[in-house]
């Protein structure tokens, strides 16, 4: 703890920042208690995508025969082009969020290629998809982690450090200014006796 002044003047401000620490301490609280919500939601978003992936993934097990022996014709079929997002605010933090994706889907002959190319497009498409939402969702996560990491600092530094602190100095002072006052009050007696008395 800093060297404290003994003097109403450091009283009034340590008072000050008592009151200023313990009134925004519970709104730091309340942050703290949001993200982690946020984080548990935005968690099961993710669990959610990534089980809609799976059963996309599941349903492409009757396609698997086909894949193998079109290998040169399925590799690079679809590409991810653009991922589109925008951005979100949760308790102070700009997060971005999943909008849709841009593909590149290279050139077949239809007449050439077998018909059940058209799905093997659309269900790769699907996977893509959710591949990057979930990647979104992660990317969530680790923004609002990170800032409940901070603000559980901040909570902790209130609750442990500040406010005990500031406690500590206004004890400090006021025994500092009631021995100060006792011992005036004792000085004053002592020069009142010690007065000529007329």
């Amino acid at each position: 703890m800093a060297r404290i002044k003994l003097t109403k003047t450091e009283l009034k401000a340590q008072t000050d920042a008592l009151k200023r620490f313990q009134r925004f301490l519970p709104m730091l609280q309340l942050k703290k208690q949001q993200l982690q919500g946020e984080i548990a939601g935005i968690t099961a978003k993710a669990e959610e995508t990534s089980a809609r992936e799976r059963a996309v993934r599941e349903s492409l097990n009757r396609w698997v025969g086909l894949f193998a022996t079109d290998e040169g014709l399925i590799a690079g079929l679809v590409k991810v082009r653009q991922v589109n997002t925008g951005t979100a605010n949760i308790a102070g933090v700009t997060i971005p969020t999943f909008g849709s994706i841009d593909t590149d889907v290279k050139e077949v002959d239809p007449w050439a290629t077998p018909a059940w190319v058209d799905d093997a497009v659309a269900t790769t498409t699907q996977v893509l998809s959710l591949q990057c939402e979930r990647a979104i969702y992660e990317e969530q996560r680790r923004l609002v982690a990170e800032e409940l990491q901070q603000t559980s600092q901040r909570v902790n530094l209130f609750e442990k450090v500040k406010i005990p602190e500031c406690k500590e100095a206004i004890r400090r002072i006021k025994i500092a200014i009631g021995d100060e006052q006792t011992a005036a009050v004792t000085r004053g007696k002592i020069a009142k006796g010690r007065a000529p008395q007329s």
